[in-house]
Order: structure tokens, then sequence, then C-alpha cells
């Protein structure tokens, strides 16, 4: 009899999420923990591990569907049920009556047939993060398409359907420059050639293209309008000498890059932030205004914006305060490349006191950040350029680095947004104290 199977609690917080691939088909046997579809969640994609083993009958979702912890994702038929029927035993041949040598051998009694053993049903492979999944046409035939999960991720953000595509890596595989080129053709021949279902319309003025918000997006835009309706935000602009720090990175950057670790301004700043914040701890707090509260953090899990395909992602570096400036270039290091590979889970992106949102990267100078609420600041950096400034009596180029302070203003006053400020500008103009901070 079959069962069902049912998707499970995935996160805390986490109720539901969109399917981004299905893993498996009707007819394959699954084991226990075997990966059975790929979901999408606020910010984070998650495979649905089985928790039961057996034949699968059916199949209650498909790719694009919205589904609910508690609901019913798969029907199996157990393990035991399914297995296939044992093998008949071969019958024992007949005894062949002795002898003697001089006597004439009378006939041997014919030996049974043996039984046919029943056929057993080939077991599917077992899938584990496939970089092969099978893809269900409409016709029924199934397709096999050898991408990873980042590739499949960044083909659905594209509008191309690997099914299309000849991989051009190993074994077949296919690679991003392989999307990029549908890419590409489609754009020259006025459309996305391998796109199963382009989605083109009209609004009465001209072509339109029109897509489903992906999930992450959605969750983005629902916590910058509750960042905006509940968080009143102001916000300070300054600039940090850093032509000391710099000078100290370029002579440190060969002797960390021969350790693996790219050395960027980067881990200087989120240093500076959270030291600053142990000092501040109106900054590293939260409001509960239902319960008249300020909860303060003594903790400093220092939030990094990473700039995605799918949308801008914040994972927490924990304990930031206490991590030296070799351990906190790994770390950030190890964060982006997580993040940008999709390989990350949703608790990576949960604790912050405080977020580093880095416009520098791209380019840009000061802004307005939104909040990432429950926290109550965010620091955007720029990009540090040279300019003249007064030094003493005289005018001198120095590396300015742009900073941008918003701050929740229920909480924070701006003599203490300023004085915070004022510490991390501290720390960054004398990297030393960096180094030696404990």
């Amino acid at each position: 009899m079959a069962v069902e199977f049912k998707l499970p609690k995935i996160a805390e917080g986490v109720e539901s999420g969109d399917v981004l691939e299905i893993l498996v088909s009707v007819g394959d046997t699954i084991e226990l923990e075997q990966e059975v579809m790929e979901l999408e969640t606020d910010k984070a994609t998650i495979f649905v591990p089985s928790d039961v083993e057996g034949v699968i009958t059916g199949i209650n979702c498909d790719i694009g569907d919205t589904i609910a912890v508690g609901q019913v994702i798969l029907s199996v038929e157990p393990a035991t049920a399914a297995a296939a029927p044992a093998p008949v035993e071969s019958a024992p041949a007949a005894p062949v009556a002795e002898k003697p040598a001089e006597s004439v051998q009378e006939p041997v009694a014919p030996v049974a047939p043996v039984q046919p053993v029943a056929p057993v049903a080939p077991v599917a492979p077992v899938v584990s993060k496939p970089e092969s999944v099978p893809v269900q046409k409409a016709s029924g035939e199934k397709v096999i398409v050898a991408a990873g999960p980042a590739i499949r991720r960044f083909a659905r953000e594209v509008g191309v359907d690997l099914q299309f595509i000849q991989g051009s890596g190993e074994h077949g595989r296919i690679v991003r420059e392989d999307v990029l080129k549908v890419v590409r053709e489609g754009s020259r021949q006025g459309g996305t050639s391998a796109s199963a279902d382009s989605g083109s319309q009209s609004d009465g003025y001209g072509p339109v293209h029109i897509e489903k918000m992906p999930k992450i997006r959605q969750t983005i835009a629902k916590k910058m309008h509750e960042s905006w309706t509940t968080c009143p935000r102001v916000t300070n602009f300054d600039d940090a000498d850093v032509t000391a720090l710099e000078e100290i990175r370029q002579n440190s950057k060969k002797e960390y890059a021969a350790g693996g670790i790219k050395l960027t301004s980067m881990p200087f700043l989120v240093k500076a932030v959270a030291m600053a914040l142990k000092s501040h701890p109106v900054i590293n707090a939260s409001v509960d205004l239902e319960q008249g509260q300020i909860i303060y953090k003594d903790y400093v899990n220092v939030g990094i914006a990473i700039d995605t395909e799918r949308g801008l992602v914040v994972p927490s570096l924990r304990e930031a305060d206490k991590l030296g400036i070799p351990d906190v270039a790994r770390q950030l290091g190890q964060m982006a490349e997580n993040v940008r590979s999709g390989n990350f889970s949703i608790d990576d992106l949960r604790g912050g006191t405080f977020t580093i949102s880095n416009l520098g990267a791209i380019g840009g100078t000061y802004s307005t950040p939104i909040i990432n609420t429950p926290e109550t600041a965010i620091l955007l950096v720029g990009r540090s350029r040279k300019l003249p400034v007064v030094v003493g009596d005289e005018v001198k180029i120095r590396l300015m680095m742009p900073l941008s302070l918003s701050y929740d203003h229920r909480l924070i006053d701006g003599g203490a947004a300023a004085r915070f400020l004022n510490e991390v500008i501290g720390y960054l103009e004398a990297p030393s104290r960096l180094l030696l901070a404990l």
C-alpha cells in the first residue's frame, strides 16, 4: 500500500517553497535521505530528502508550484511491498542409479528443468545533488540534463530551457558559457531561442516579456516594504582616509595570496565595524514596540550584503569581533563563493545584528541603504577614490573611502550614530589598531 511523503519542516520560519526541480520520476526506486526535489524558499534553495524508501507511484506537484509544509508531494510504495519476488529455487535433479561397470547402463531419468527466475525490476540510480537531472517532456520522453544547481538556476533566470542545449563541458555537461551563448543568439534573433515558454505579450504600446517573480525577489520586496513603512530612517554621510590602510593592504596581499586568501579592504572594514559595535550597543540592538522593549545583542554578527544573479543575499559573519583580519578575510571569501554557487542554508542568513553593503565593488560613492530589519542600522561603503584633502595647513592627495550610515531613528539619535561612525573611521584611519585589537 502506497504511503504519502509530505513536505517536512525545512527550517525554522519556512512554511513553503517553490518547486525548482523534481529529481525523480514515477517508477523510480528511492532510498532514505535521497534528494527528491529542489525548492526555492525565502533566500535559499533547499534539496528535500526523502524519509521513506520504495518505488514512486505518484508525484503530486509540478515545477513552479508553491508547496506548503505538510503537503503531500510523493506517493511511494514501501520497499517491503515493492520488493521483487524471490527467485524460485531449482528442482533437484533426479538421482542416477549406480550400475556395475560391465552392465549396460539404463536410460537416466531426465533432470527436472530449472524454473526461470522472475526478472527483477531495474533499480534507478540514487540521486544526490545530481549534476544530471531528469526532465520530463510533455510527450513523456525523459531527457537527461547534465548541469549543476547554479547553472540550472541561472538558466531559469534568463529564460533558457536546458533540455534544448548541447553542453560543451566534460561528458556533455552544460556550463555557464553554453547558456550565455543561447542568450546572445536569442538577442540577435529578437528572442531567446531555447526557451520553452517565452512569455512574450504586448501591452498595447509594444512587446513585453512577463516572468513570474522569483521567491527571493518577492521576499526582498516584502522586507524592503516592511523596512520602509515601519522604520523611520536617517542617513549620515562621511569619508575615511584609508591611505595608510591601503599601504598595509598592498604590502600584505602577496603574503595572503600565498595562503589562498584575497586581501581586500573589506576585512578591515568588517573588523572596524565589529569593534565599534562593542562600544556602541545601541547600534547593535533591535526594537520591540509591541512589548515596549529594546533588545541589546551581547554578540556581534555582521551581515554582508552580496550581489548575486538571484538578488541580494545577506549571510551573517558570526562573532566578527572575535576574529582577526586573516580569519575575516578567509571567511568572507568562502561566504561569497558559497552564496554565488548556491551552497548555503537559511541558517547562514540569520542572526545578523548589523549589515554592511559594499557598493564600491560595483561603483558609486554615497547612497541611502535600506535597513535590514529587525536590525537598526546598515553601513554602505562606496568606491575609494583619491581626493585633495587639507592635512594640517597643506593640501595633500589622500585615498578616501565614502561611507553612508542609515539608522532607525526610533532608537538611534543622530549623536549616537555620529559617534559610532566616527569610531569606525578612527579604526580605518589607524589600521594598526585593528591588527592589535582583541
